[in-house]
């Protein structure tokens, strides 16, 4: 490294240490890599070491790093008009908005527009209660909605203990999710029919009267990539109809060619009343995020002022990069990209992989958005570490991750789980490389099999 590069970095991780709060981090016992650039599938530090993102931030670059259409609409849009109130009607907005509700199920042809998936996800649960006029609503208990105030309640995985206020009207249910299986299934089958079951009891039993809406993450990904068994969303969606419940699709991390279509919910064709949206609509060039709201739900508010909004709703920069991003997906095929490499390469390669590593006790997912289940025992399934684990009982996990970015791979670990979402247009050399690197650090997880 030369002495530039040696100041800028001694620069930076002295700014940050002084000036930066980090979010979910007890701030004294973190050490963030400093970031010099990216391009594609990577980014590197200021030493010129290389990693090959396999979180796509998080989750969220579907196109990469640095695509050059998407930048220069970006610097064209500042040129031309950088900010307007969310009021006026400008094209570029607009333009976003057709483009978006082209690409959903059904009839979620209006869209609000937020600048992030929490912001969506307050803002699909107030549409829905207020619509319906009831206070509660459903979510799973393996979930993540976001952290703001009622999105963290809705969420089940341990971030919300410390903000759980009890308030939010939330009422919890078991998913499926026949790896664990809460209902003892053994078959995808039994499963999809037990949850539903479940489901239908919690309805019942907590007044079908007071429930607002049912909102679900497509395919629930902080939880481990849990993909919903065949049969699963459309029996939501039945339960909904018959009980006069809003059906709301958290997209946020699966929408815009994740699961190799636009929206998750093309693969089961399902149509919710509510989409939440962000992330991959601008590969997170610029933060946006939004709701897409089917036509009995606009129509509560055509001539009812709706209660809320966001000084920055579809802020033109965000939407310019919705845009070019959109285009840049339609032009060069990402979406069915996305489909071949889950299918033909990520796919097959994780589960080779499962078959050489002890420790892999599952593999699940399709497109570009897949998990490794990380276990001590395959006959036991106990997790490789414990729920919610930090410190000396994360420590299997933290050598895994630790022996992947030392091969140059960046991983997504959650739990005792790695969460594998590189770029929707990773090259298969790319991945085959990845997949490499894999192979080598699961010898690290292996070492704690019992």
């Amino acid at each position: 490294m030369n002495a530039e590069a040696a100041a800028s970095l001694a620069g930076v991780k002295d700014a940050d240490r002084k000036h930066v709060f980090h979010s979910w981090s007890a701030q004294e016992l973190i050490d963030p890599l400093a970031v010099a650039g990216a391009a594609g599938s990577y980014f590197w530090d200021y030493e010129g070491k290389r990693y090959l993102d396999f979180s796509s931030a998080l989750v969220y670059t579907n196109i990469g790093y640095q695509h050059p259409k998407v930048a220069a609409a970006i610097a064209e849009q500042a040129g031309k008009l950088c900010t307007v109130a969310p009021g006026f009607a400008v094209d570029v907005r607009s333009e976003a908005a057709r483009l978006i509700a082209e690409r959903t199920p059904g009839d979620l042809d209006k869209i609000f527009f937020t600048n992030a998936g929490a912001e969506a996800v307050e803002n699909a649960v107030r549409m829905a209660r207020l619509h319906t006029g009831r206070p509660k609503v459903l979510s799973a208990y393996r979930s993540y909605h976001g952290a703001t105030s009622t999105a963290i309640n809705l969420t089940g995985d341990a971030r919300r203990f410390g903000n759980d206020t009890a308030t939010a009207g939330v009422v919890r249910f078991w998913g499926p999710y026949l790896y664990r299986s809460p209902f003892h299934a053994t078959t995808e089958a039994e499963e999809c029919a037990r949850a539903l079951t479940h489901l239908e009891d919690t309805i019942v039993f907590e007044g079908p009267q007071s429930i607002a809406a049912i909102i679900l993450e497509t395919v629930g990904g902080a939880p481990g990539v849990l993909v919903p068994p065949a049969g699963y969303l459309a029996g939501v969606r039945e339960l909904c109809d018959r009980f006069g419940i809003v059906f709301v699709l958290d997209e946020v991390m699966v929408g815009f060619g994740r699961t190799g279509t636009w929206f998750a919910a093309d693969n089961w064709e399902v149509t919710p009343d509510l989409i939440c949206f962000a992330k991959g609509v601008t590969s997170g060039y610029v933060p946006l995020g939004g709701v897409a709201i089917s036509a009995a739900i606009a129509e509560t508010f055509a001539r009812r002022p709706y209660p809320g909004g966001l000084t920055y709703s579809g802020h033109v920069l965000a939407c310019a990069a919705a845009v070019a991003t959109i285009n840049v997906m339609e032009e060069e095929g990402v979406v069915a990209q996305s489909a071949r490499t889950g299918a033909e390469l990520l796919g097959p390669g994780l589960r080779a992989l499962a078959e050489r590593h002890p420790s892999v006790g599952e593999v699940r997912g399709l497109g570009t958005f897949w998990a490794l289940e990380l276990v001590r025992n395959r006959e036991t399934r106990e997790p490789l570490v414990p729920y919610n684990a930090a410190g000396a009982d994360n420590a299997p996990m933290a050598e895994f991750a630790a022996a992947c970015k030392k091969g140059g791979l960046w991983p997504l670990v959650a739990g005792n789980r790695l969460h594998v979402a590189p770029a929707c247009t990773i090259t298969p050399q790319d991945v085959s490389k990845g997949l490499e690197i894999l192979d080598g650090a699961l010898t690290a997880a292996d070492a704690h099999v019992v």
